[in-house]
């Protein structure tokens, strides 16, 4: 099968993306998209360059434009996993790297932006942190709490940054600041037990007020969530593809989309 030229396979795309995009049911589009953007590693490896580094400082552009493909669509909350606990035992090296790319990518998607509507102004969402900071650098924890103070007031999609999470550490934390609260309040043992809901539990979660993942992306064809909102994705839909975060595209994401649009969602019912 002859391939087209690159010239060609370009306009095709766009002219591909809008078909897809006139055919979505606007009112069946998820509020709150969550990614895994798993592949950086293999994706440097692959294609040649000694430091895997290089993997996630390309993975770390798709970000914005990944945000932007959400702002576009009307796409309310985006999570985007993008440190586990676990990758905080990776080799001294990859992690000094991360340790300045992490920081590096939260700058850039709460500063000035450039795609379609912004016209390069101050992000229009709110960046929020999720996860524990504590384990990070100080000087690293630090920019990312400037980076989300700096959208704090801003009304418009809610951009929810996973760096030093997990699931379950999510789940503990909130029971633990649910007992604390009631604790403080004098609650017997009885009380505090009774006190232990799925409401209570929610309302203690990193991600609180928001509306839970109707859809959760992993890339890299890796077919797991990895303690990726444990809680929160009890109901969502998930939907895989074998493309490396760096190479992940729009045509893919609305490709998702579409997926997404075609299911039945029953929510155990």
């Amino acid at each position: 099968m002859k391939l087209l030229p690159d010239r060609l396979r370009g306009p095709m795309l766009s002219v591909y993306e809008r078909r897809l995009i006139q055919l979505m049911d606007s009112t069946r589009l998820p509020q709150h998209v969550a990614i895994i953007c798993d592949g950086n590693r293999r994706w440097a490896k692959e294609a040649g360059f000694e430091d895997v580094s290089h993997g996630h400082r390309v993975g770390a552009r798709r970000i914005a434009d990944m945000l932007g493909w959400c702002s576009e669509l009307g796409i309310t909350t985006v999570t985007i996993y993008l440190l586990s606990t676990e990758n905080l035992q990776r080799d001294s090296d990859e992690l000094d790297a991360l340790m300045q790319i992490v920081p590096d990518i939260v700058d850039e998607i709460s500063g000035p932006v450039a795609h379609p509507g912004t016209d390069g102004a101050t992000a229009p969402w709110r960046v929020r942190i999720v996860g524990t900071l504590d384990q990070l650098p100080d000087a690293v924890a630090d920019r990312l709490r400037a980076a989300s103070e700096r959208t704090a007031g801003h009304a418009g999609m809610n951009v929810n940054v996973a760096v030093g999470y997990g699931g379950r550490q999510e789940i503990v934390d909130a029971v633990r600041a649910l007992l604390t609260e009631k604790a403080a309040e004098g609650a017997s043992p009885a009380e505090m037990i009774d006190a232990v809901t799925v409401e209570a539990i929610d309302r203690n979660l990193y991600t609180k007020g928001q509306p839970d993942p109707d859809l959760v992306i992993r890339t890299s064809g890796e077919q797991r969530l990895s303690g990726f909102l444990l809680w929160q994705s009890a109901y969502s839909e998930i939907w895989f593809t074998d493309a490396y975060w760096p190479e992940f595209r729009r045509v893919d994401f609305l490709r998702a989309l579409r997926d997404f649009a075609a299911r039945n969602r029953r929510f155990g019912k």
